[in-house]
């Protein structure tokens, strides 16, 4: 939890209570159902709360605005976002039911009122648009792009433009060459000072 604090402050107390009781929650949920890799699972707050903060480093969501999270496993980034956006709406899918469950579960204990979910494949999902599509380590981008793209609105008020934002991490030249997009980039290891971030990256692609 400190490490949250070290980057981030300003947080009611309610915030603070949720932050905090995600770890035992996750913990309890990964003896069931393994949802994070057992060996990250003590490393909860840096290697996955806060990686998924990274994103509001670059945005602050103005309130309204409508996200989906495409695969979200275990509600990354999504729950952390929710907990630090309160007043932004924020759409969980993913194509394993189980990891929904616990998604669930861990909104429901910390009475986190601005998640839905849908057990979907991203693709599938039609008649709904969102001002941004979030996504961590999912699938190279130029699949993401092609789920994301028929999902978002056209451009905001919001100084960071509608698009998709997601985490990646390792060398990109590749997969960036073979999307045909041209994404901003920015290095976590220069908002995040710990070792585990570097090589891991935020890409925006604009809607």
């Amino acid at each position: 939890m400190e490490i949250i604090l070290k980057y981030f402050f300003d947080f009611t107390n309610i915030q603070l209570q949720q932050f905090a009781t995600l770890e035992d929650l996750y913990k309890d949920w990964n003896s069931k159902i393994n949802v994070i890799s057992r060996k990250d699972i003590g490393s909860l707050y840096e290697k996955h709360v806060l990686h998924s903060l990274s994103i509001a480093t670059i945005i602050d969501f103005a309130p309204g605005t409508q996200i989906i999270d495409i695969g979200t496993g275990g509600g990354f980034p999504g729950i952390p976002l929710a907990i630090y956006f309160p007043k932004v709406q924020f759409h969980l899918v993913d194509r394993i039911a189980k990891k929904l469950k616990v998604v669930e579960a861990i909104a429901k204990a910390i009475n986190l009122q601005n998640i839905t979910t849908q057990h979907i494949r991203a693709e599938e999902i039609k008649n709904r648009k969102f001002d941004f599509v979030v996504s961590r380590a999912v699938a190279p981008l130029k699949e993401l792009w092609r789920w994301s793209k028929p999902l978002l609105k056209k451009g905001n008020t919001q100084k960071l433009p509608s698009g998709l934002i997601c985490l990646k991490g390792g060398d990109l030249a590749q997969e960036i060459y073979e999307s045909g997009l041209r994404p901003r980039i920015i290095a976590i290891e220069e908002i995040f000072e710990e070792e585990f971030f570097k090589g891991k990256y935020l890409l925006h692609v604009s809607a």
